[in-house]
């Protein structure tokens, strides 16, 4: 049976309808919003023997059909996910993933795909509420519904739902997803807000969003179908305690060893010797102890957070780890820093290039050209550990695309500053928090390059341990504290405000007190560590880098613009052959010259003033005779500009024939007596020659 329910949202209508499209998955709708349409499918098909953990995919694709658009390139059909596809995954799967219950490991697959785009309202908000009621009216084992919104802001005021327009005038853009009580998920960037912005923000979606979960309850009610039969696994109370028994104290000592490596060392052995001796030799049990170990060992971490006040490390909840780091690090980098905060390092590089360095974007909104880049690369060996070499993983799009956020609103406008960056970001060592060393060693970096960012950025991981109602906020999250705490809230900014914000979580969800409560300690870290990068480097260097191109901006009138690009570029590629710069031509006549060798784009822009000069009156030129005429000399005076010089205007006394005073070939000092509407010079031999003579005398 087909069903159809519909919600008003910001003026407009947001439909989520079910029982026409796919009937053969075990949940799909159809979520629209404007002209803009999503279908999504969910299937859980049989368990995988041996798994230790919960296999979920989520695809999102854009269909290039569904803008009325082809997609350019020579196979003309959708290829491998582009990065807005894969940060759309993410984007769904963050929010869903802790809401399957413990336990439950059947193979899931959640598919979202666009059907219509309007060019205004964007789908992955669509895509997020499509994958949650796709699961709710399935026999999947869900703890949903959730709902999603994006909040903009412009001129100071919060917009719910912005269209692409709106917000590209506006400085916020976060998404934020949820369940009727609380916040579950934050994805979003800003110019600079401050930490009362960004809750109010927050308490301007929830409404929204609880709405969009009773939208979803009630379709449940009408197309839902009862869970299907899934028991999570019992508690081996005995095996707990025999386990317990063994361990005593040892674990508790294991887990407070600083050093990360040691102490995942010692914890390996600790849990193999347990295996050995509990589990003998039954697969089932040794699969089993080292499950119960894992638990024990959460347990204690978590225990002495709660009663002590102390973690793994050491250090108390509010601490950073020590920072150091340095920059010029490879001398023939554009910019360079290696930066350390604990066991945490990235080497971030900045380059340098020119509009041919562009990245070209052909997507659902349209084509552009993209001038600030910024990758993220996770090796193996960061952690100790062996694996193949890929391209990059769904992390490492998403912490490159997070850090470049958090930077790109420091960087210079491009009119002021016209080179295309690209900042490559390689973690060394990895515990806790690589993305927010990547922010600041991507600041650091740029000043080093020389780049004139409007203020250093720095970022911050919060993580949470929850203790019935009572919360634990950690600043400065390990590894381990992120994959056995609650909560991993990265924030980067400023010093006047935030610039990139994310929250994952995996517990049912935050209150509002306690998300404000981190993003204030947030804040009092982000000091603290930009404080740090200022001993490293206060401010950009005054120079760029001597390896940097240097790009000269020269403007032409538009119509001047053929000049310099000549019949099919001969022009163009003439000036580049002989000086070997590169040239960016725009239609509004403006010239980006670029080139490592200052001298040669000091000459590639004298050729093209060359061209493009337009005659001055009363003033002397140079020229060389072009044509001759019973009635004057055609004169040109620079390349592609010529002038009439009348016979009464060619010497002191009358001149019976043009070519007693001048022949074709000959190089003549030519004034400009006159520029007529049409453009047509009116040049005199006669005034140059009385110019001359003056000045001899």
């Amino acid at each position: 049976m087909h069903h159809k329910l519909e919600l008003e949202i910001a003026g407009r209508t947001l439909t989520i309808e079910t029982g026409e499209m796919a009937k053969q998955a075990d949940g799909a709708v159809v979520v629209s919003y404007g002209e803009s349409m999503i279908l999504a499918a969910v299937v859980a098909d049989g368990l995988r023997p041996g798994l230790d953990f919960f296999p979920l995919t989520v695809d999102y694709r854009e269909k290039f059909f569904s803008a009325g658009k082809i997609p350019g390139g020579f196979f003309k059909r959708e290829g491998r996910p582009t990065e807005k596809e894969i940060l759309t995954c993410r984007l769904i799967d963050r929010p869903v993933r802790p809401l399957f219950p413990d336990g439950f490991k059947e193979d899931t697959q959640i598919i979202v795909g666009t059907l219509s785009h309007d060019a205004t309202n964007d789908p992955d908000i669509l895509a997020l509420i499509g994958a949650s009621a796709a699961l709710s009216i399935s026999d999947i084992p869900f703890h949903g519904p959730i709902g999603g919104v994006r909040i903009g802001r412009v001129d100071g005021r919060l917009i719910i739902n912005p269209t692409y327009e709106e917000l590209e005038g506006g400085d916020l853009n976060v998404v934020l997803a949820g369940t009727a009580d609380s916040i579950v998920m934050v994805e979003g960037g800003a110019d600079g807000v401050s930490e009362e912005v960004m809750v109010e923000a927050f308490e301007e979606g929830h409404p929204v969003i609880r709405d969009i979960v009773a939208l979803q309850v009630e379709l449940q009610s009408l197309a839902g179908r009862p869970d299907r039969a899934f028991e999570a696994p019992m508690k081996d109370e005995e095996l707990v305690r025999q386990l317990r028994e063994r361990l005593g104290n040892r674990l508790r000592e294991t887990t407070h060893i600083p050093e990360k490596h040691k102490r995942e060392e010692a914890l390996h052995d600790l849990r193999d010797e347990m295996v050995e001796a509990l589990g003998g030799e039954d697969q089932d049990v040794r699969k089993r102890v080292g499950g119960e170990f894992h638990d024990l060992e959460s347990e204690e971490v978590r225990r002495s957070i709660i009663e002590n006040g102390v973690r793994t490390d050491g250090r108390d909840l509010s601490t950073v780890r020590p920072i150091s780091g340095r920059v010029g690090v490879m001398p023939r980098t554009h910019g360079s820093c290696l930066f350390t905060r604990g066991e945490t390092q990235a080497m971030v590089v900045a380059t340098l290039g020119t509009g041919d360095d562009e990245q070209p974007l052909d997507n659902l909104e349209g084509r552009g050209r993209k001038s600030f880049m910024l990758h993220y690369n996770f090796p193996a060996f960061c952690t100790g550990e062996t694996k193949p070499i890929r391209g990059p993983a769904r992390r490492e799009i998403g912490h490159g695309a997070l850090a470049e956020r958090a930077v790109r609103p420091v960087l210079p406008d491009h009119e002021s500053f016209p080179y295309t960056i690209r900042i490559v970001s390689d973690i060394l060592e990895s515990n806790g928090s690589s993305s927010m060393a990547s922010v600041c060693g991507s600041s650091l970096s740029l000043m080093d390059a020389g780049v004139p960012i409007l203020a250093p950025v720095a970022g911050i991981a919060m993580g949470l341990i929850m203790e019935g109602d009572r919360p634990y906020i950690l600043t400065d999250i390990l590894g381990l504290e992120d994959h056995l705490g609650d909560m991993d809230f990265k924030v980067a900014g400023t010093r006047d405000g935030i610039t990139a914000i994310q929250m994952d979580i995996k517990i049912e969800g935050l209150s509002m007190d306690i998300m404000k409560t981190a993003l204030a300690r947030a804040k009092e870290a982000r000091l603290h560590v930009l404080d740090r990068m200022e001993t490293i480097l206060s401010q950009p260097r005054a120079e760029l880098s001597t390896y940097a191109p240097r790009i000269f901006t020269v403007k032409i009138r538009p119509e001047k613009v053929r000049d310099i690009i000549g019949p099919g570029g001969k022009v163009v590629r003439g000036i580049i052959d002989k000086t070997g710069v590169t040239i960016d031509i725009e239609d509004d006549g403006t010239i980006l010259v670029a080139s490592i060798d200052e001298p040669s784009a000091r000459a590639a822009i004298a050729m093209i003033d060359d061209l493009t000069q337009e005659a001055e009156i009363g003033k002397i030129y140079r020229g060389i005779v072009k044509k001759i005429m019973d009635f004057g000399a055609f004169v040109e005076i620079f390349p592609g500009t010529d002038g009439l010089v009348h016979i009464s205007q060619l010497d002191h006394t009358r001149v019976k024939t043009v070519t007693d005073i001048v022949k074709e070939g000959d190089e003549v000092m030519v004034k400009v007596l006159e520029i007529d509407g049409q453009g047509r010079i009116r040049l005199s031999r006669k005034e140059a020659l009385k110019k001359t003579e003056s000045n001899g005398s």
